[in-house]
């Protein structure tokens, strides 16, 4: 019941026809299940850094995108991203601190600073030996591998400082954040390509849904637009080219997308048991219900071309969610204006969901932002939590062409209001892993 004790009843029943009979979130039903809830929400992303410029952006309409700034594109293949810009650490963090992060740790540092201060998680208000981090990132501290490896080969291995270990690092974010913050309970770091903030946030909410730790802060972080991971990513002609129109060169779901747009950031949220949450008055935006986790094993980069790994993750995330597709009003999906991802999730969801499919609210982010790679997924999901929360979604912008393999509805005429009592965020990633979550509208006790 909502506002009660927070302990959801155990749950039976048959899984979803072309899952695995014996389900992994089995594990689930043989305990009694914690009520989890999100209280706080950090954003760095290429359009607004903090909950309220993004959200605002967000709805808007607003491109984030142009040409990269960061260095001379010309010679590559793609020449936008979705940068953020005019970003200084030294706003939120002190000038030594930051001299020794890479840029994808300050961005982690400064979503979890929102977070935190979004979720009113004072000190004092929460066991820390009870409250943990998993942060995680897909290529961690590119910049600094990139500048150190020049100074290695241009003065020597002495050149190098005692710092860029701990600067290159992937597990950097989260323990510079649990370091911060005298965060003394779980600790981990995933990396797992593009669903890596989805994975980081689902595994959060298994630790505080079987009573592991009482407070999570769960995200991703990436900052990958130097000329490296650029580069290679170019090589694999899987980003767009669309280089006389930056600003229209992410475009989900149209016919005339020709590849993702690298972006950067950092999404890190606060989750809580909800008998945590309401003993110390926090806000709550949502409620998770449900993840899912699978793998394609196919193809390092293409997805599965039957789609089976996203119809398995998304059926594996509401069956844990004691949900029926029927439910589901809205998809935040991952949409990366690839011509055979946008084509192979719209399939999935048109098998998962049947008929209902033709009449939900799907949207990309990544229309706005770009590919944040390794925070896509916790950025996304914050999205669709204040979606639940506010009743608005979000549009997909820059789309102009329909494409007969994507027939659904992409919200692409503005934000809409529709007010969903369940939405499901969605992450596929580069080796095949895939990660759905499902958010629930929150209802304190007394309302309706």
């Amino acid at each position: 019941m909502p506002g009660g004790e927070g302990i959801m009843p155990v749950r039976r029943g048959p899984y979803e026809e072309a899952v695995n009979p014996r389900p992994i979130a089995q594990r689930s039903r043989m305990m009694p299940r914690r009520r989890v809830v999100v209280t706080g929400i950090g954003l760095v992303t290429p359009i607004g850094i903090g909950r309220f410029d993004f959200w605002e952006s967000a709805l808007a309409g607003r491109n984030g995108i142009s040409r990269v700034s960061a260095f001379d594109p010309t010679a590559f293949r793609s020449h936008m991203a979705g940068e953020v810009k005019d970003f200084s650490a030294h706003k939120w963090i002190d000038g030594k601190s930051a001299r020794r992060m890479d840029r994808f740790t300050q961005f982690a540092m400064v979503a979890a600073d929102h977070a935190i201060r979004d979720a009113h998680l004072e000190e004092g208000a929460f066991d820390c030996c009870r409250a943990g981090v998993i942060v995680g990132s897909g290529i961690g501290g590119a910049q600094t591998i990139e500048t150190e490896h020049c100074e290695l080969l241009a003065k020597g291995p002495r050149a190098l400082g005692p710092f860029v270990v701990s600067k290159v690092l992937i597990n950097t974010a989260a323990c510079m954040v649990s370091i911060r913050y005298g965060l003394r309970g779980p600790l981990s770091a995933p990396s797992v390509a593009c669903s890596t903030g989805a994975n980081a946030i689902g595994d959060a909410y298994r630790i505080v849904e079987r009573g592991d730790a009482d407070v999570m802060l769960a995200g991703g972080a990436e900052a990958s637009v130097t000329p490296m991971p650029f580069a290679s990513f170019c090589a694999t002609r899987s980003m767009s080219t669309r280089n006389h129109d930056a600003e229209h060169a992410s475009r989900p779901f149209d016919q005339d997308r020709d590849g993702f747009v690298m972006g950067e950031g950092a999404g890190v949220v606060v989750l809580e048991s909800l008998d945590h949450a309401l003993g110390r008055g926090a806000p709550v935006y949502a409620e998770l219900v449900g993840y899912g986790n699978t793998a394609d094993a196919h193809h390092f980069t293409a997805p599965a071309p039957d789609g089976d790994g996203m119809v398995r993750v998304m059926r594996q995330a509401l069956y844990d969610a004691d949900a029926d597709p029927g439910s589901v009003e809205y998809i935040n999906a991952h949409g990366t204006s690839t011509v055979l991802n946008d084509k192979t999730e719209s399939a999935a969801v048109m098998k998962v969901f049947g008929e209902r499919a033709y009449s939900l609210k799907i949207s990309s982010l990544k229309s706005m932002i770009g590919h944040l790679l390794a925070a896509a997924g916790a950025v996304e999901f914050a999205a669709t939590v204040l979606s639940v929360a506010t009743g608005w979604v979000p549009p997909t912008i820059n789309y102009e062409h329909a494409d007969p393999d994507c027939p659904l509805d992409y919200v692409t005429h503005g934000a809409e209001e529709i007010r969903p009592e369940l939405a499901m965020s969605q992450s596929f990633g580069f080796g095949g892993g895939n990660a759905c979550l499902v958010v629930k509208r929150y209802v304190q006790e007394g309302e309706t």
